[in-house]
């Protein structure tokens, strides 16, 4: 996750050279040939395939080996087709987890914290323009943001994991959340353009933090073994806040 910034860092600035000299239409179709490449990345990923070897029947001669049991694939494959749609959907998403008490508070505090999680990011640079600075250097704030965000993943990442904050990594993550809560309520009462770099280098600090420690407080939760299905309910839930939150804000 600690490469996500390094795009950010250059798209600031590189966005707002594309608006002055295309627009806002020749601008996205620049950036929309860029991020299609994505698809070129996504379509060489396959999932794994283990090769399983046969069972083999013990026998007094170490030479000889027995077929496979075709009567026992025979019976699985008839268990599989009587399976129902539950049991289909249930090797994809765990549906369970909505019973898992720690995983619905997670969940709900996610869920709230999200509406207002990106919205700093979006109108950072507006505010900085509506503060008097000029285009590039509103756009540059979002660099330093991205910048220190880039080093706080990693660098969290390995406090995290010391044998004195692992085994309260759940503390360390509310302190990330309201760290990352009081930051904001500097913006204001930091002045000018200096002002609005040290929140940028504060916030990035902050915002690498809580990225850092989100999916290792889920792994925590719900284990290794359900990881995969947790992370997926919880992306598809916290699209929606994701997506209202700098709208409503």
């Amino acid at each position: 996750m600690a490469g996500s910034p390094v795009f950010l860092s250059t798209l600031a600035p590189l966005n707002q050279f594309l608006f002055d000299h295309f627009g806002w239409r020749g601008s996205f179709l620049i950036l929309g040939g860029v991020v299609l490449n994505c698809c070129v990345a996504g379509s060489l990923m396959r999932p794994i395939k283990i090769k399983t070897k046969p069972p083999v029947s013990k026998t007094t001669d170490e030479n000889d080996t027995a077929k496979p049991d075709v009567t026992s694939q025979t019976a699985g494959q008839d268990k599989s087709k009587q399976s129902g749609c539950a049991a289909k959907v249930s090797q994809f998403i765990d549906v369970s987890l909505f019973k898992h008490r720690g995983y619905l508070i997670y969940l709900v505090g996610n869920v709230l914290m999200f509406f207002g999680f990106f919205a700093p990011v979006v109108f950072l640079a507006p505010y900085a323009k509506h503060q008097g600075i000029d285009e590039y250097s509103a756009a540059f704030l979002l660099s330093i943001f991205a910048l220190v965000d880039m080093f706080a993943r990693p660098g969290t990442g390995l406090v995290a994991n010391t044998r004195w904050i692992r085994p309260k990594i759940q503390y360390f993550f509310s302190f990330s959340v309201i760290y990352n809560g009081l930051c904001h309520l500097m913006c204001p009462l930091l002045p000018g353009y200096s002002g609005l770099v040290v929140y940028a280098v504060i916030f990035g600090l902050a915002f690498g933090m809580v990225c850092a420690l989100l999916f290792e407080v889920l792994m925590d939760l719900v284990g290794a073994q359900r990881f995969s299905s947790a992370v997926g309910l919880a992306t598809i839930i916290e699209c929606g806040p994701v997506l209202l939150g700098p709208p409503i804000s």
